[in-house]
């Protein structure tokens, strides 16, 4: 049996759950809060990041080391195309909604709306929040171009890219702030990834003190 430790509203936990969901792989999942530096998961894992992927004796850290594991590994229902090119570009945008998107916006605005308070660490930083709010218009009208000309985000089929994507846009969009109107597009392609049943876990994710909007767990949003 697979062991992820995961923290319900981390964009890169949820991205490794689709991964495994879609893989139909069974999975034990344990809630690890990461500030509080437990010695023992240090000890397994001296980053104190999540998620973190026990397999058998193997122990895992880093969303992408621990997909391109499972893709190895587990390959039925690959996530990465056959052509090289291809490949190329889903990592490429898989990297950039890691990182680039993670902190230009969802840093910005799940970080302070709803991480500071579970940390109890701190008031939100509103100039934090105005620029987290500023960068995802930028970063929606670049998914919208990209959809604009391919049926996936990094081409005719579904890889990566779009779950690293999806990972980062359903924990902002459980606080709230996406702007669905924006591109047709984007809601469009949310609206097929939010359906398939690899995402139903996700939705039905609590985080105790935060309800997330109505159309947060409705498929026909």
């Amino acid at each position: 049996m697979l062991r992820l430790y995961h923290l319900p509203l981390s964009p890169f936990s949820r991205k490794v759950r689709l991964v495994l969901a879609e893989k139909r792989l069974d999975v034990e999942l344990v809630v690890e809060y990461p500030w509080e530096r437990r010695l023992d998961y240090l000890r397994q894992n001296p980053s104190g990041k999540v998620p973190m992927l026990k397999d058998e004796g193997l122990v895992l850290a880093d969303s992408a080391a621990i997909f391109e594991y499972l893709e190895e590994v587990y390959p039925a229902v690959p996530l990465l195309p056959t052509d090289a090119a291809d490949r190329a570009e889903a990592r490429r945008l898989a990297a950039w909604f890691d990182d680039k998107f993670h902190h230009e916006v969802t840093m910005n605005l799940l970080h302070e709306r709803i991480n500071k308070k579970l940390m109890k660490s701190g008031y939100p930083d509103s100039q934090r929040i105005k620029a987290g709010a500023k960068n995802i218009k930028y970063h929606l009208d670049y998914m919208g171009w990209l959809l604009d000309q391919r049926r996936w985000l990094a081409g005719d089929h579904m890889t990566i890219a779009d779950f690293a994507a999806a990972a980062q846009l359903s924990c902002l969009d459980y606080i709230g702030d996406i702007d669905w109107e924006r591109s047709e597009a984007v809601r469009d392609w949310y609206s097929k990834i939010k359906s398939r049943p690899a995402f139903r876990p996700l939705l039905s994710d609590l985080v105790p003190g935060f309800v997330p909007p109505s159309h947060y767990a409705d498929l026909d949003f």
